[in-house]
Protein backbone atom coordinates (compact mmCIF):
# COMPACT_ATOMS: atom_id res chain seq x y z
CA UNK A 1 0.00 0.00 0.00
CA UNK A 2 1.55 3.65 -1.02
CA UNK A 3 2.22 5.44 2.25
CA UNK A 4 -0.36 8.46 1.11
CA UNK A 5 -2.53 5.94 1.49
CA UNK A 6 -1.44 5.01 4.91
CA UNK A 7 -1.37 8.70 6.10
CA UNK A 8 -4.72 9.73 4.66
CA UNK A 9 -6.78 6.65 6.65
CA UNK A 10 -4.50 8.09 9.47
CA UNK A 11 -6.55 11.51 9.38
CA UNK A 12 -9.84 10.05 7.95
CA UNK A 13 -9.97 7.97 11.53
CA UNK A 14 -8.56 10.45 13.56
CA UNK A 15 -10.51 13.48 11.43
CA UNK A 16 -7.10 15.42 12.62
CA UNK A 17 -3.64 16.37 11.41
CA UNK A 18 -2.20 16.62 14.05
CA UNK A 19 -3.55 13.42 15.87
CA UNK A 20 -2.26 11.56 12.60
CA UNK A 21 1.60 13.14 12.79
CA UNK A 22 1.48 11.52 16.47
CA UNK A 23 0.51 8.43 15.80
CA UNK A 24 3.13 8.35 12.44
CA UNK A 25 5.78 9.82 13.99
CA UNK A 26 5.95 12.30 11.64
CA UNK A 27 5.55 16.06 11.43
CA UNK A 28 2.12 18.04 10.33
CA UNK A 29 3.37 19.27 7.51
CA UNK A 30 4.72 16.33 6.22
CA UNK A 31 1.17 14.59 6.83
CA UNK A 32 -0.46 17.71 5.29
CA UNK A 33 2.21 17.16 2.31
CA UNK A 34 1.02 13.94 1.52
CA UNK A 35 -2.64 14.43 1.77
CA UNK A 36 -2.38 17.42 -1.03
CA UNK A 37 -0.35 14.44 -3.27
CA UNK A 38 -2.83 12.29 -2.85
CA UNK A 39 -5.74 15.04 -3.40
CA UNK A 40 -3.49 15.82 -6.46
CA UNK A 41 -3.31 12.29 -7.78
CA UNK A 42 -7.20 12.03 -7.43
CA UNK A 43 -7.82 15.02 -8.69
CA UNK A 44 -10.32 15.88 -6.01
CA UNK A 45 -10.27 16.93 -2.33
CA UNK A 46 -10.90 14.84 -0.13
CA UNK A 47 -10.96 16.91 3.42
CA UNK A 48 -13.10 20.52 4.03
CA UNK A 49 -12.73 22.02 7.13
CA UNK A 50 -15.08 24.07 9.11
CA UNK A 51 -13.94 25.62 11.82
CA UNK A 52 -11.27 23.87 13.74
CA UNK A 53 -12.84 20.67 12.58
CA UNK A 54 -11.62 18.78 9.06
CA UNK A 55 -14.57 15.99 7.87
CA UNK A 56 -14.34 14.16 5.17
CA UNK A 57 -15.73 14.74 1.70
CA UNK A 58 -17.79 12.62 -0.27
CA UNK A 59 -14.95 11.74 -2.36
CA UNK A 60 -12.68 11.52 0.88
CA UNK A 61 -15.75 8.70 2.32
CA UNK A 62 -15.68 7.13 -1.29
CA UNK A 63 -11.90 6.89 -0.54
CA UNK A 64 -11.43 5.43 3.01
CA UNK A 65 -14.21 2.78 2.21
CA UNK A 66 -12.33 1.60 -0.57
CA UNK A 67 -8.55 1.90 0.94
CA UNK A 68 -9.56 0.42 4.44
CA UNK A 69 -10.18 -3.12 3.02
CA UNK A 70 -6.76 -2.87 0.67
CA UNK A 71 -5.03 -2.44 4.43
CA UNK A 72 -6.65 -5.02 5.85
CA UNK A 73 -5.38 -7.07 2.67
CA UNK A 74 -1.75 -5.86 3.21
CA UNK A 75 -1.93 -6.73 6.89
CA UNK A 76 -3.18 -10.41 5.85
CA UNK A 77 -0.27 -10.51 3.31
CA UNK A 78 2.33 -9.53 5.58
CA UNK A 79 0.89 -12.36 7.89
CA UNK A 80 0.88 -14.86 5.63
CA UNK A 81 4.53 -14.04 4.34
CA UNK A 82 5.50 -14.57 7.89
CA UNK A 83 3.61 -17.34 8.49
CA UNK A 84 6.07 -18.68 5.51
CA UNK A 85 8.63 -18.13 7.69
CA UNK A 86 7.57 -19.09 10.85
CA UNK A 87 7.42 -15.56 12.32
CA UNK A 88 4.08 -14.06 12.63
CA UNK A 89 3.10 -10.38 12.42
CA UNK A 90 0.01 -8.92 12.70
CA UNK A 91 -2.48 -6.76 14.84
CA UNK A 92 -5.85 -8.18 17.01
CA UNK A 93 -7.95 -6.34 18.92
CA UNK A 94 -9.91 -8.57 21.12
CA UNK A 95 -13.12 -6.92 23.17
CA UNK A 96 -14.06 -8.85 25.78
CA UNK A 97 -16.72 -8.90 28.52
CA UNK A 98 -16.37 -7.76 31.75
CA UNK A 99 -15.73 -11.52 33.63
CA UNK A 100 -14.08 -12.65 30.65
CA UNK A 101 -11.62 -9.65 30.26
CA UNK A 102 -10.72 -9.70 34.52
CA UNK A 103 -11.23 -13.50 35.19
CA UNK A 104 -10.01 -15.80 32.07
CA UNK A 105 -8.02 -13.59 29.09
CA UNK A 106 -5.67 -11.99 30.62
CA UNK A 107 -3.26 -15.59 31.06
CA UNK A 108 -4.63 -16.43 27.49
CA UNK A 109 -2.86 -13.57 26.05
CA UNK A 110 -0.17 -13.62 27.59
CA UNK A 111 0.61 -17.43 26.67
CA UNK A 112 -0.81 -16.37 23.02
CA UNK A 113 1.81 -13.16 23.45
CA UNK A 114 4.60 -15.77 24.41
CA UNK A 115 3.95 -18.16 21.33
CA UNK A 116 3.56 -15.03 18.66
CA UNK A 117 5.12 -11.60 20.01
CA UNK A 118 5.17 -9.78 16.94
CA UNK A 119 1.59 -9.80 16.89
CA UNK A 120 0.38 -6.88 18.66
CA UNK A 121 -2.71 -7.18 21.13
CA UNK A 122 -5.17 -4.55 22.21
CA UNK A 123 -7.87 -5.76 24.72
CA UNK A 124 -10.95 -3.62 25.11
CA UNK A 125 -13.36 -4.51 27.92
CA UNK A 126 -17.41 -3.89 28.69
CA UNK A 127 -20.42 -5.44 29.07
CA UNK A 128 -21.55 -8.03 26.46
CA UNK A 129 -24.01 -5.71 25.03
CA UNK A 130 -21.32 -3.34 24.44
CA UNK A 131 -18.38 -5.44 22.66
CA UNK A 132 -20.96 -6.90 20.36
CA UNK A 133 -21.34 -3.04 19.31
CA UNK A 134 -17.58 -2.44 18.96
CA UNK A 135 -17.57 -5.48 16.67
CA UNK A 136 -20.49 -4.63 14.21
CA UNK A 137 -18.42 -0.85 14.07
CA UNK A 138 -15.91 -2.79 13.30
CA UNK A 139 -13.51 -1.36 16.51
CA UNK A 140 -12.73 -4.90 17.33
CA UNK A 141 -11.93 -7.94 15.45
CA UNK A 142 -13.54 -10.44 17.84
CA UNK A 143 -15.45 -9.91 20.90
CA UNK A 144 -15.51 -12.84 24.14
CA UNK A 145 -18.59 -12.61 25.42
CA UNK A 146 -20.87 -13.99 28.13
CA UNK A 147 -24.72 -13.30 27.19
CA UNK A 148 -27.11 -15.51 25.72
CA UNK A 149 -28.38 -13.28 22.94
CA UNK A 150 -27.66 -13.89 19.52
CA UNK A 151 -27.67 -10.94 16.53
CA UNK A 152 -28.31 -12.60 13.42
CA UNK A 153 -25.02 -10.76 11.56
CA UNK A 154 -22.70 -12.19 14.20
CA UNK A 155 -21.04 -15.79 14.42
CA UNK A 156 -20.95 -16.95 17.91
CA UNK A 157 -18.29 -19.92 18.88
CA UNK A 158 -18.53 -21.66 22.29
CA UNK A 159 -15.70 -21.92 24.19
CA UNK A 160 -15.52 -22.52 27.74
CA UNK A 161 -18.51 -23.59 30.23
CA UNK A 162 -19.36 -21.45 32.76
CA UNK A 163 -21.97 -21.59 35.89
CA UNK A 164 -23.60 -18.72 37.87
CA UNK A 165 -23.68 -19.42 41.82
CA UNK A 166 -25.66 -18.05 44.58
CA UNK A 167 -22.46 -16.70 47.24
CA UNK A 168 -22.83 -14.61 50.12
CA UNK A 169 -19.64 -13.52 52.93
CA UNK A 170 -18.17 -15.49 54.88
CA UNK A 171 -19.75 -13.85 58.25
CA UNK A 172 -23.37 -13.46 56.64
CA UNK A 173 -25.94 -14.87 58.34
CA UNK A 174 -26.75 -17.15 55.26
CA UNK A 175 -23.03 -18.52 55.43
CA UNK A 176 -23.84 -21.75 57.35
CA UNK A 177 -26.84 -22.96 54.40
CA UNK A 178 -25.66 -24.87 51.66
CA UNK A 179 -28.97 -25.07 49.96
CA UNK A 180 -32.02 -22.68 49.43
CA UNK A 181 -35.42 -22.69 48.08
CA UNK A 182 -36.94 -21.08 44.56
CA UNK A 183 -38.73 -18.92 47.55
CA UNK A 184 -35.75 -18.39 49.88
CA UNK A 185 -34.02 -17.01 46.73
CA UNK A 186 -37.39 -14.75 46.54
CA UNK A 187 -36.91 -13.33 50.25
CA UNK A 188 -32.76 -12.90 50.96
CA UNK A 189 -31.53 -9.78 49.95
CA UNK A 190 -29.55 -9.55 46.83
CA UNK A 191 -27.28 -8.00 44.66
CA UNK A 192 -26.58 -8.44 41.00
CA UNK A 193 -25.07 -7.00 37.90
CA UNK A 194 -25.92 -3.96 35.95
CA UNK A 195 -27.79 -4.26 32.95
CA UNK A 196 -26.28 -4.63 29.81
CA UNK A 197 -24.62 -7.77 31.74
CA UNK A 198 -24.06 -10.80 29.64
CA UNK A 199 -24.48 -12.65 33.77
CA UNK A 200 -27.67 -10.60 34.61
CA UNK A 201 -29.26 -11.80 30.89
CA UNK A 202 -28.25 -15.13 31.46
CA UNK A 203 -29.93 -15.07 35.67
CA UNK A 204 -33.10 -13.62 34.07
CA UNK A 205 -33.33 -16.26 31.16
CA UNK A 206 -32.95 -18.95 33.64
CA UNK A 207 -35.19 -17.98 36.22
CA UNK A 208 -38.16 -17.50 33.76
CA UNK A 209 -37.91 -21.24 32.69
CA UNK A 210 -38.45 -21.37 36.63
CA UNK A 211 -41.89 -19.45 36.43
CA UNK A 212 -39.20 -16.41 38.17
CA UNK A 213 -39.41 -13.12 37.31
CA UNK A 214 -36.14 -11.16 38.10
CA UNK A 215 -38.27 -7.93 39.51
CA UNK A 216 -39.65 -10.66 41.89
CA UNK A 217 -36.11 -10.63 43.43
CA UNK A 218 -35.35 -8.75 46.37
CA UNK A 219 -33.02 -6.65 44.87
CA UNK A 220 -30.89 -4.05 46.91
CA UNK A 221 -29.26 -2.91 43.92
CA UNK A 222 -26.95 -3.17 40.81
CA UNK A 223 -23.35 -3.12 40.47
CA UNK A 224 -20.90 -2.58 37.62
CA UNK A 225 -18.69 -4.82 38.21
CA UNK A 226 -18.23 -8.49 39.94
CA UNK A 227 -15.51 -6.73 41.77
CA UNK A 228 -17.97 -4.42 43.48
CA UNK A 229 -20.33 -7.36 44.64
CA UNK A 230 -17.05 -9.33 46.20
CA UNK A 231 -16.02 -6.42 48.06
CA UNK A 232 -19.80 -5.38 48.59
CA UNK A 233 -20.28 -8.98 50.33
CA UNK A 234 -17.90 -8.56 52.97
CA UNK A 235 -20.15 -6.20 55.10
CA UNK A 236 -23.46 -7.66 53.95
CA UNK A 237 -26.05 -9.89 54.96
CA UNK A 238 -27.77 -10.98 51.82
CA UNK A 239 -26.31 -12.90 48.66
CA UNK A 240 -25.00 -12.43 44.95
CA UNK A 241 -25.06 -14.28 41.58
CA UNK A 242 -22.15 -13.99 40.68
CA UNK A 243 -19.72 -16.30 37.62
CA UNK A 244 -18.03 -19.58 39.14
CA UNK A 245 -14.96 -18.63 37.70
CA UNK A 246 -14.98 -14.88 38.94
CA UNK A 247 -15.10 -16.28 42.55
CA UNK A 248 -12.39 -18.82 42.73
CA UNK A 249 -9.86 -17.71 44.93
CA UNK A 250 -12.32 -16.07 47.50
CA UNK A 251 -14.00 -19.58 47.44
CA UNK A 252 -10.71 -21.19 48.27
CA UNK A 253 -9.71 -18.91 51.00
CA UNK A 254 -13.25 -19.16 52.33
CA UNK A 255 -14.04 -15.48 52.06
CA UNK A 256 -17.26 -16.44 50.20
CA UNK A 257 -19.29 -19.51 50.49
CA UNK A 258 -20.98 -21.14 48.01
CA UNK A 259 -24.96 -21.82 48.37
CA UNK A 260 -26.74 -24.07 45.83
CA UNK A 261 -30.33 -23.35 45.13
CA UNK A 262 -32.89 -26.33 45.13
CA UNK A 263 -33.68 -27.90 41.61
CA UNK A 264 -31.81 -24.72 39.38
CA UNK A 265 -28.62 -24.48 38.00
CA UNK A 266 -27.87 -21.04 35.83
CA UNK A 267 -25.15 -22.66 33.59
CA UNK A 268 -23.91 -20.98 30.53
CA UNK A 269 -21.37 -20.82 27.83
CA UNK A 270 -18.25 -17.91 27.09
CA UNK A 271 -18.48 -17.31 23.08
CA UNK A 272 -16.57 -16.07 20.65
CA UNK A 273 -18.12 -13.91 18.55
CA UNK A 274 -17.63 -12.96 15.20
CA UNK A 275 -18.61 -10.54 12.55
CA UNK A 276 -20.19 -12.88 9.12
CA UNK A 277 -17.62 -12.97 6.44
CA UNK A 278 -13.70 -12.49 6.28
CA UNK A 279 -11.86 -12.76 9.07
CA UNK A 280 -8.10 -11.48 9.49
CA UNK A 281 -4.83 -14.82 9.77
CA UNK A 282 -4.30 -13.63 13.33
CA UNK A 283 -8.10 -14.02 14.67
CA UNK A 284 -8.34 -17.38 13.17
CA UNK A 285 -5.05 -17.91 14.86
CA UNK A 286 -6.41 -17.02 18.04
CA UNK A 287 -9.19 -18.76 17.93
CA UNK A 288 -7.45 -21.62 17.19
CA UNK A 289 -5.62 -20.88 20.58
CA UNK A 290 -8.24 -20.33 22.85
CA UNK A 291 -10.08 -23.39 21.71
CA UNK A 292 -7.05 -25.48 22.81
CA UNK A 293 -6.30 -23.47 25.63
CA UNK A 294 -6.18 -25.61 29.20
CA UNK A 295 -8.20 -23.31 31.22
Amino acid sequence: MDYRDSVFLTVAENLSFSKAADELFISQPAVTKHIKELENKLNIALFERKGNKIYLTEAGTLTYNHLKPIRQLYRELEFDIERLNDSFKGILRIGASSTISQYLIPKVIAAFYKRYPKIELYLLNGNSFEMEQKLLENEIDMALVENEASQSNIKYIDFLDDEIIVVTGSNSVYAKRKLISIAHLQEIPIILREKGSGTLQVIQNSLLKHNLILDKLNIIMHLGSTEAIKNFLTDFDGIALVSEKSIEKELRLKEIVKISIKNISLNRKFRIALRQGHHASSTKLFIDFLSQYNF
